[in-house]
Protein backbone atom coordinates (compact mmCIF):
# COMPACT_ATOMS: atom_id res chain seq x y z
CA UNK A 1 0.00 0.00 0.00
CA UNK A 2 1.36 3.33 -1.19
CA UNK A 3 1.81 5.79 2.28
CA UNK A 4 3.20 8.89 -0.77
CA UNK A 5 2.38 9.17 -4.26
CA UNK A 6 4.24 11.69 -6.43
CA UNK A 7 2.58 12.42 -9.59
CA UNK A 8 4.65 14.60 -12.90
CA UNK A 9 6.81 16.82 -10.49
CA UNK A 10 8.29 19.66 -12.09
CA UNK A 11 11.16 22.06 -10.56
CA UNK A 12 13.05 24.50 -12.66
CA UNK A 13 15.57 27.51 -11.26
CA UNK A 14 15.16 30.07 -14.08
CA UNK A 15 16.62 28.26 -17.52
CA UNK A 16 17.54 25.20 -15.66
CA UNK A 17 15.58 21.78 -15.17
CA UNK A 18 15.87 20.31 -11.51
CA UNK A 19 12.94 18.01 -12.13
CA UNK A 20 11.33 16.60 -15.00
CA UNK A 21 7.90 15.35 -14.58
CA UNK A 22 9.07 12.67 -11.55
CA UNK A 23 6.06 10.12 -10.83
CA UNK A 24 6.92 7.69 -8.10
CA UNK A 25 5.40 5.97 -5.42
CA UNK A 26 6.57 5.14 -1.89
CA UNK A 27 5.06 1.94 0.11
CA UNK A 28 4.22 2.17 4.16
CA UNK A 29 7.08 0.71 6.03
CA UNK A 30 9.67 0.36 3.10
CA UNK A 31 13.33 2.00 2.93
CA UNK A 32 13.61 3.76 0.12
CA UNK A 33 16.94 4.87 -1.55
CA UNK A 34 17.13 8.12 -3.82
CA UNK A 35 20.55 7.58 -5.64
CA UNK A 36 22.40 9.98 -7.71
CA UNK A 37 25.34 12.57 -8.58
CA UNK A 38 25.10 15.83 -7.14
CA UNK A 39 23.09 18.17 -9.35
CA UNK A 40 20.73 15.30 -10.42
CA UNK A 41 17.81 16.37 -8.40
CA UNK A 42 17.42 14.56 -5.58
CA UNK A 43 18.03 17.41 -2.94
CA UNK A 44 15.16 18.96 -4.60
CA UNK A 45 13.07 16.15 -4.56
CA UNK A 46 13.49 15.96 -0.80
CA UNK A 47 13.30 19.96 -0.57
CA UNK A 48 10.09 19.69 -2.06
CA UNK A 49 9.21 16.69 -0.06
CA UNK A 50 9.16 18.05 3.31
CA UNK A 51 7.67 21.42 2.08
CA UNK A 52 11.20 23.67 1.71
CA UNK A 53 10.32 24.27 -1.64
CA UNK A 54 7.46 24.46 -3.57
CA UNK A 55 7.34 22.57 -7.18
CA UNK A 56 6.45 24.03 -10.13
CA UNK A 57 3.67 21.60 -11.27
CA UNK A 58 3.18 18.09 -9.85
CA UNK A 59 1.32 16.51 -7.16
CA UNK A 60 2.25 14.95 -3.61
CA UNK A 61 -0.29 12.44 -1.90
CA UNK A 62 0.20 11.51 1.67
CA UNK A 63 -2.37 8.19 2.35
CA UNK A 64 -4.27 10.20 -0.36
CA UNK A 65 -4.32 13.28 1.14
CA UNK A 66 -3.22 16.28 -1.32
CA UNK A 67 0.01 17.85 0.20
CA UNK A 68 1.70 19.64 -2.27
CA UNK A 69 1.01 23.00 -0.89
CA UNK A 70 0.99 22.06 3.21
CA UNK A 71 2.82 23.82 5.16
CA UNK A 72 5.98 21.60 6.74
CA UNK A 73 4.80 20.68 10.34
CA UNK A 74 1.59 19.25 8.56
CA UNK A 75 3.05 16.83 5.96
CA UNK A 76 3.87 14.11 9.56
CA UNK A 77 7.23 14.30 7.67
CA UNK A 78 10.50 14.06 9.98
CA UNK A 79 13.96 14.97 8.79
CA UNK A 80 17.17 14.12 9.39
CA UNK A 81 19.66 16.07 7.80
CA UNK A 82 23.18 15.86 6.85
CA UNK A 83 24.96 18.36 9.61
CA UNK A 84 22.76 17.04 12.57
CA UNK A 85 21.23 20.32 13.35
CA UNK A 86 20.95 19.76 16.99
CA UNK A 87 21.04 22.37 19.64
CA UNK A 88 24.29 23.17 20.77
CA UNK A 89 23.07 24.39 24.16
CA UNK A 90 20.98 21.64 25.24
CA UNK A 91 21.94 17.99 26.72
CA UNK A 92 21.64 15.26 24.29
CA UNK A 93 18.37 14.25 26.86
CA UNK A 94 16.96 17.72 26.45
CA UNK A 95 17.74 17.72 22.46
CA UNK A 96 15.32 14.54 22.02
CA UNK A 97 12.56 16.11 24.46
CA UNK A 98 12.45 19.61 23.05
CA UNK A 99 10.36 19.29 20.35
CA UNK A 100 7.85 16.87 21.80
CA UNK A 101 6.85 19.23 24.28
CA UNK A 102 4.98 21.77 21.66
CA UNK A 103 3.12 18.98 20.91
CA UNK A 104 0.12 18.32 23.28
CA UNK A 105 0.05 14.58 22.72
CA UNK A 106 3.56 14.00 23.06
CA UNK A 107 4.47 16.31 25.53
CA UNK A 108 3.42 14.25 28.66
CA UNK A 109 5.68 11.28 27.40
CA UNK A 110 8.60 13.53 26.67
CA UNK A 111 10.82 12.20 29.19
CA UNK A 112 10.08 8.55 28.86
CA UNK A 113 10.18 8.28 25.37
CA UNK A 114 13.22 10.33 24.94
CA UNK A 115 14.75 7.72 27.48
CA UNK A 116 13.53 4.67 25.42
CA UNK A 117 14.69 6.38 21.88
CA UNK A 118 17.91 7.14 23.18
CA UNK A 119 18.65 3.58 25.18
CA UNK A 120 17.37 2.35 21.27
CA UNK A 121 20.70 4.23 19.99
CA UNK A 122 22.89 3.27 22.43
CA UNK A 123 23.24 6.61 24.31
CA UNK A 124 22.06 6.18 27.56
CA UNK A 125 24.94 7.15 28.94
CA UNK A 126 25.35 10.15 27.27
CA UNK A 127 22.17 11.85 28.03
CA UNK A 128 23.50 14.86 30.14
CA UNK A 129 26.51 15.72 27.28
CA UNK A 130 26.24 18.57 24.90
CA UNK A 131 26.63 17.58 21.14
CA UNK A 132 29.97 19.38 21.27
CA UNK A 133 31.17 16.29 23.61
CA UNK A 134 29.70 13.58 21.24
CA UNK A 135 31.50 11.98 18.21
CA UNK A 136 29.82 12.50 14.56
CA UNK A 137 28.21 9.47 15.05
CA UNK A 138 27.09 10.02 18.40
CA UNK A 139 25.58 13.17 17.27
CA UNK A 140 23.73 11.50 14.03
CA UNK A 141 21.98 9.29 16.75
CA UNK A 142 20.93 11.75 18.68
CA UNK A 143 19.51 13.18 15.49
CA UNK A 144 17.73 10.46 14.41
CA UNK A 145 16.75 9.41 18.04
CA UNK A 146 15.16 13.49 18.09
CA UNK A 147 13.15 12.42 14.53
CA UNK A 148 11.37 9.20 15.78
CA UNK A 149 10.40 11.25 18.59
CA UNK A 150 7.86 13.02 16.67
CA UNK A 151 6.38 9.76 15.55
CA UNK A 152 6.39 10.84 11.66
CA UNK A 153 4.91 8.59 8.76
CA UNK A 154 8.23 9.11 7.06
CA UNK A 155 11.45 9.99 7.79
CA UNK A 156 14.06 11.67 5.00
CA UNK A 157 17.40 11.47 5.40
CA UNK A 158 20.06 13.62 3.79
CA UNK A 159 22.99 12.30 3.22
CA UNK A 160 23.36 11.50 6.60
CA UNK A 161 26.80 9.71 6.85
CA UNK A 162 28.46 11.39 4.10
CA UNK A 163 30.66 13.07 6.51
CA UNK A 164 31.30 10.00 9.43
CA UNK A 165 34.28 7.41 9.33
CA UNK A 166 34.13 4.25 7.35
CA UNK A 167 33.71 2.28 10.31
CA UNK A 168 31.23 4.75 11.79
CA UNK A 169 28.91 4.30 8.79
CA UNK A 170 28.91 0.93 8.73
CA UNK A 171 28.32 0.76 12.29
CA UNK A 172 25.11 2.98 11.54
CA UNK A 173 23.58 1.71 8.50
CA UNK A 174 23.11 -1.41 10.81
CA UNK A 175 21.53 0.53 13.39
CA UNK A 176 19.69 1.69 11.07
CA UNK A 177 17.96 -0.75 9.27
CA UNK A 178 17.02 -2.38 13.01
CA UNK A 179 15.46 1.31 14.11
CA UNK A 180 13.31 1.14 10.62
CA UNK A 181 12.60 -2.37 11.84
CA UNK A 182 11.36 -2.12 15.12
CA UNK A 183 9.65 0.95 14.36
CA UNK A 184 7.85 0.40 11.08
CA UNK A 185 8.79 3.95 9.88
CA UNK A 186 8.69 3.96 6.34
CA UNK A 187 12.38 5.85 5.13
CA UNK A 188 13.55 7.96 2.35
CA UNK A 189 17.00 8.26 2.33
CA UNK A 190 19.04 10.47 -0.03
CA UNK A 191 22.61 9.50 -0.57
CA UNK A 192 25.51 9.25 -3.68
CA UNK A 193 27.11 6.25 -2.85
CA UNK A 194 26.01 3.23 -4.43
CA UNK A 195 27.40 0.90 -1.88
CA UNK A 196 25.60 2.09 0.81
CA UNK A 197 21.63 2.57 -1.18
CA UNK A 198 22.13 -1.05 -1.90
CA UNK A 199 23.35 -2.51 1.16
CA UNK A 200 19.75 -0.45 2.95
CA UNK A 201 16.81 -0.58 0.85
CA UNK A 202 13.96 -2.17 -0.05
CA UNK A 203 14.35 -0.32 -3.75
CA UNK A 204 16.37 2.22 -4.79
CA UNK A 205 15.47 5.09 -7.08
CA UNK A 206 18.47 5.96 -9.50
CA UNK A 207 18.30 9.53 -10.96
CA UNK A 208 20.28 11.74 -13.53
CA UNK A 209 19.64 14.60 -14.92
CA UNK A 210 16.14 15.24 -13.38
CA UNK A 211 14.49 12.00 -14.04
CA UNK A 212 14.01 9.03 -12.29
CA UNK A 213 16.26 6.15 -14.70
CA UNK A 214 15.16 3.05 -12.79
CA UNK A 215 12.84 2.52 -9.53
CA UNK A 216 13.59 -1.22 -8.24
CA UNK A 217 14.82 -3.70 -6.47
CA UNK A 218 18.93 -3.89 -5.90
CA UNK A 219 18.67 -7.03 -7.41
CA UNK A 220 16.10 -6.14 -10.19
CA UNK A 221 18.73 -3.48 -10.63
CA UNK A 222 21.70 -5.53 -10.80
CA UNK A 223 20.29 -7.90 -13.17
CA UNK A 224 18.19 -5.81 -15.73
CA UNK A 225 19.61 -2.06 -15.34
CA UNK A 226 17.26 0.17 -17.40
CA UNK A 227 19.62 2.05 -19.39
CA UNK A 228 23.08 2.86 -20.47
CA UNK A 229 22.66 5.21 -17.44
CA UNK A 230 22.09 3.04 -14.96
CA UNK A 231 24.91 0.19 -15.84
CA UNK A 232 27.43 3.20 -16.18
CA UNK A 233 26.25 5.19 -12.46
CA UNK A 234 25.26 1.77 -10.53
CA UNK A 235 26.91 -1.31 -11.88
CA UNK A 236 30.41 -0.10 -13.34
CA UNK A 237 30.53 1.71 -9.98
CA UNK A 238 30.01 -1.04 -8.21
CA UNK A 239 31.99 -3.45 -10.27
CA UNK A 240 35.25 -0.94 -9.71
CA UNK A 241 34.74 -1.09 -5.59
CA UNK A 242 34.94 -5.23 -6.23
CA UNK A 243 37.71 -5.45 -8.46
CA UNK A 244 39.61 -3.15 -6.26
CA UNK A 245 39.13 -5.32 -3.38
CA UNK A 246 39.05 -8.43 -5.49
CA UNK A 247 42.69 -9.56 -4.58
CA UNK A 248 42.06 -9.80 -1.28
CA UNK A 249 39.86 -11.74 -0.65
CA UNK A 250 41.42 -14.82 -0.25
CA UNK A 251 43.07 -12.76 3.09
CA UNK A 252 39.55 -12.50 4.04
CA UNK A 253 38.59 -15.92 5.38
CA UNK A 254 37.58 -16.83 8.74
CA UNK A 255 40.54 -15.78 11.38
CA UNK A 256 42.29 -14.42 8.49
CA UNK A 257 43.25 -17.23 7.18
CA UNK A 258 44.08 -18.32 3.82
Amino acid sequence: MEILTVTHLTKRFGTRVALDDVTFGVERGEFLSILGPSGCGKTTLLRILIGLLPPDSGTLLLNGTNITHAAPDQRSMGIVFQNYALFENMTVLKNVEYAMRFRPSLKKEARSTALHLLEQVGLSEHLNKYPAELSGGQQQRVAIARTLALKPEIILFDEPMSALDVATRLTLRAELKELQKTSGTTMIYITHDQEEAFSLSDRVMVMGEAKIHQLDTPENILCTPADDYVRGFVLDNLRIKTASLARYHRFLGEGGET
